[in-house]
Order: structure tokens, then C-alpha cells, then sequence
């Protein structure tokens, strides 16, 4: 069987043009059935995988005559790069994983050359040739891109991952960790020219790597980060495709599918992505935080990346402070109503950017933002309740409120009053006491002025009540003395209908 795999490494020197490269592509990508994630195709025993390996792939000038299976060191500096292409070439065959016994020894021998490969790079002796680039792109391409199987949670209730779902582990993945980390370090290895890899590491290359990000395995998932960062830090022209990519992707999962496993590892990616932005932003990245990452909060999956979600919005907002008025329009608009997580999760973004809004863009919003503060403090959910109460606990936050206190006052102290009279549980209640408390100690005269228009108010829907009461009351004692004839409604008296518990 070695024998078998090693006779499919190029033996002659041929030529190597465009048309053979092409063909030998598409059996690559299109000839072969798709592949499951948790298993790589044998390479033996199949036309297509053989012309993988064949002269046609890689040039068989540059391989000929090398053996793959000697070490770097027994090679002068002159023939090392050829020996680099050829031990690439052998890695281009690929096995099936969820059998351990099947194929070991071929297994092995190309685990020993991926390692091989792996410290050749990291050693950084060699400036790497066009065809070496070429031979690299194409080893990953075959190893790597693949089609990914139907998710068995697709047709869950929760409409995609969930934060308590078991990952799914990839058998494969001793080998296709290699493989990342050779890929890794060959990117971001000093001898690679990223003028002349561009051309491979191209538009089509970094779809593909974004598409493996859907992968169910997180050590895929996080690999694959490690690269992409460090593929948008090296090849600078790519950049805007790259954020045009990954934008892509948001938008699907929000507005079509809320289905994709990656999207946590995409949000940080994109959060060192934007420290990096120069000032003053630019409108494509303003239209990204409005477009992208605020709709970003409607998913019920929200938990999943949340950290990252929350990172990248307070980012923006140390960038430019006057985008925070806008972050927190957008954070009312897409407010969870009947999501108690959610809600939480919201406050806690919102104290976020309290904390870095100047004065101005405060006031902006005061009107909407402390009458849903004030729904927060009256919710029956006690979590919700206490997280909106410990907003007062917040210096910087206190200290704003105090300043805006004769518009924020009068919207606020009805919730108060009505936890105080009211709320079930006792931690809210005391938190309720302290709010009043410290609004009391504030400004005493407001807080009375307030307090008794607040009881007015109540007082004149307690009257309104009454009225309302005395009206059904009159219609209810006409209905009953009317004679019942034909189709006519029959009144039904709550007292007749009330069942005892």
C-alpha cells in the first residue's frame, strides 16, 4: 500500500501549462462528491485522487528527481525548496478518518511529512518560490475545503446553535490541526512575499477558509480565526473584500437563516479589526455598525456571541462618542419584549456605552432611554428588575442622571412608586428604597414636587376607574332588565361565570 501511495508522486520532468493546471483544478473541486466533515476521502484507488498528485498539479520540472521522504537536512540550501514542493505534494492525498486502522501506515507517513513541513517553515531558512506558494494553496485546498454535512439541530426549535449544545468533534482533526498550523505559519512566516502570494491567496482562497468557519468543531473555528486575522493583517489589498465577506455573512444569518456556528469567532475578528480603524471613521464602517451590528441584536441566538457582539459596538463607540445616541436608538428598536435573557443581556450593553456617552449624546436620548429603564424596573422578572436598578450603583451613570435629574425625575418615579407599593420580590424592593433614596438626597425639592404629582396622577385614575367602573355597571343593570327575544346576547354576570378555587 506505501508503495501504491508513493508511486502517485511525479517521476518525470514534463511540461506544465495553464490548460492542465485548470483540469486538474476542477477535478479537485468539482470531480470528486462532496466530502463530510468528519471524514476526508481516500486517496487511493481513484482516478480523480491520483491527478491530485500528478505533474499535472504541480510542475513536474521542479519536483523531478526528488525523493519526498528525505529529510531537509540531507539537501543542499539550492534543493531544498524543490524538496518543499514535492513533500507538499505527497500531503495532497487524502484519507478517510472515522477508520483509525484503515490506511495507518500511509497515514503516518504523511502526519511525519506534515511535521516535517511544519518546522521547514517555522525555521524560516528558505525565501519561498511562486511554485512552492502554488504547491502550499493547493495541499490546503485539497485537505481543508469541504463540504460540510446537513446539521442535525437545523430543525430545532431554537432555529440554530445553542449556548448548551455539545460541540462536534471532527475525527479528522489530529490531522487537519496540522495542517491549520502549517498553513498559519506559512502566512505569517517572514519569507513569504505577499506581493506574489496574492495572487493564490485570493478572493476565492478567502471564501473558502470563511466558509469553513460554519464548522461545527470550535478548535476548527478558533484555528480558523488565527488565520483570517492574519491573513487581513499580511495582504493589505484584500482587506476591504474581507470585510465585505464577513459583512455578508451577518447579514445572512440575521435576515435569512439565524443559523451559522461561527459567527462568535467572525464578531472577533472583526473587534481587532476595528481598534485598528483610523480617525475619523469612515462612512462604509459607520454603515457597518447600523446595518450589521446592531440588527446583529435580534437573533434569539444572541447569547452565543454576545461578548464579542458587545465588544465591537463599545469599540465604535471609543472611536467616535457621538455614535453612542445612535447605538442606543438601535438597542430600543430591537428590544426584547417578551426574551427575559435578552433583556438582561441588553442592560448590561447599555451600561456599557452609559459609561463612555458624553453629556451631549445623553441628552439626546434621555426620553426614550429612561422610560424603558423604567418598564425594566417594574418587570415581574426579578433579574431584570435588579439589573435595572443597579444602574444607580454606577458613578459615572449617577453622576449623569444627577445633572439631567428635572427630565429624567418625572419619567422615572412612577416605576419607583409602583415597585415600592408592590413588587413581589424583596431584593427588588430594597434596591427600589436606595433609587429613592439617592434621589431624595439629590434634590429634595424635586423629588417632593414629583411625588405629589405623581400622587395626583394617581388619584385622577383612581377616579377615571371608578367612573369607568359606574358606566359597566349602568350597561350591565339596562342589559338585564331588557326581555330576551330571538338571537339577542345574553349577559352573563361575572359572579354566575367565577369558579372557586
Amino acid at each position: 500500500m506505501l508503495r501504491q501511495f508513493l508511486s502517485k508522486l511525479p517521476r518525470k520532468s514534463g511540461k506544465s501549462d495553464s490548460p492542465e493546471l485548470a483540469r486538474s483544478n476542477s477535478c479537485t473541486t468539482t470531480g470528486s462528491q462532496p466530502r463530510r466533515s468528519n471524514s476526508l476521502n481516500s486517496g487511493s484507488g481513484r482516478p480523480c485522487a491520483a491527478k491530485r498528485t500528478s505533474s499535472a498539479v504541480f510542475p513536474a520540472s521542479v519536483v523531478a528527481g526528488i525523493e519526498p521522504l528525505l529529510p531537509f537536512k540531507d539537501v543542499p540550501n539550492s534543493e531544498k525548496m524543490n524538496l518543499f514542493v514535492s513533500k507538499v505534494s505527497l500531503c495532497c492525498v487524502t484519507f478517510d478518518f472515522t477508520d483509525p486502522t484503515k490506511n495507518s501506515i500511509e497515514k503516518d507517513v504523511k502526519r511525519q511529512t506534515l511535521l516535517e513541513l511544519l518546522d521547514f517553515v517555522a525555521s524560516g531558512s528558505v525565501r519561498f518560490s511562486e511554485p512552492a506558494i502554488l504547491a502550499m494553496c493547493r495541499m490546503c485546498a485539497v485537505n481543508l475545503f469541504r463540504v460540510f454535512p446537513p446539521n442535525y439541530r437545523s430543525n430545532a426549535t431554537n432555529g440554530g446553535e445553542n449556548e448548551d449544545d455539545e460541540p462536534m468533534f471532527d475525527p479528522a482533526w489530529p490531522h487537519l490541526h496540522i495542517v491549520y498550523d502549517l498553513l498559519l505559519k506559512f502566512i505569517t512566516s517572514s519569507c513569504l512575499d505577499a506581493k506574489i502570494a496574492k495572487k493564490h491567496i485570493d478572493h476565492s482562497f478567502i471564501l473558502r477558509l470563511l466558509d469553513l468557519s460554519d464548522s461545527e468543531d470550535p478548535r476548527e473555528r478558533e484555528c480558523l480565526k488565527t488565520i483570517l486575522h492574519r491573513v487581513y493583517g499580511k495582504f493589505m489589498v484584500h482587506r476591504p473584500f474581507i470585510r465585505k465577506a464577513i459583512s455578508n455573512i451577518f447579514y445572512r444569518f440575521v435576515f435569512e437563516t439565524e443559523r451559522h456556528n461561527g459567527i462568535a469567532e467572525l464578531l472577533e475578528i472583526f473587534g481587532s479589526i476595528i481598534s485598528g480603524f483610523a480617525l475619523p471613521l469612515k462612512e462604509e464602517h459607520k454603515i457597518f455598525l447600523w446595518r450589521v451590528l446592531i440588527p446583529l441584536h435580534k437573533p434569539k441566538t444572541l447569547g452565543v456571541y454576545f461578548q464579542q457582539l458587545s465588544y465591537c459596538v463599545t469599540q465604535f463607540i471609543e472611536k467616535d462618542p457621538k455614535l453612542s445616541s445612535t447605538v442606543i436608538r438601535g438597542l430600543m428598536k430591537y428590544w426584547p419584549i417578551t426574551n427575559s435573557q435578552k433583556e438582561v443581556m441588553f442592560l448590561s450593553e447599555l451600561e456599557e456605552i452609559l459609561e463612555a456617552i458624553n453629556m451631549v449624546e445623553f441628552q439626546k436620548i434621555i426620553a426614550p432611554l429612561f422610560w424603558r429603564i423604567g418598564c425594566c424596573i417594574n418587570s415581574f422578572h426579578f433579574q431584570v428588575a435588579e439589573r435595572a436598578l443597579f444602574f444607580w450603583n454606577n458613578d459615572q451613570i449617577v453622576n449623569l442622571i444627577a445633572h439631567n435629574r428635572h427630565v429624567i425625575l418625572p419619567i422615572i418615579l412612577p416605576a419607583l412608586e409602583k415597585n415600592a407599593q408592590n413588587h413581589w420580590n424583596h431584593a427588588v424592593l430594597n434596591l427600589t428604597l436606595n433609587v429613592r433614596k439617592i434621589f431624595m438626597e439629590m434634590d429634595d425639592g424635586l423629588f417632593m414636587s414629583c411625588h405629589a404629582q405623581f400622587k395626583e396622577e394617581e388619584a385622577k385614575l383612581i377616579i377615571l376607574a371608578e367612573k369607568r367602573k359606574e358606566a359597566w355597571e349602568r350597561l350591565e343593570s339596562a342589559a338585564s332588565l331588557k326581555p330576551i327575544s330571538g338571537n339577542t346576547a345574553v349577559l352573563v354576570t361575572p359572579l354566575s361565570t367565577s369558579i372557586a378555587c
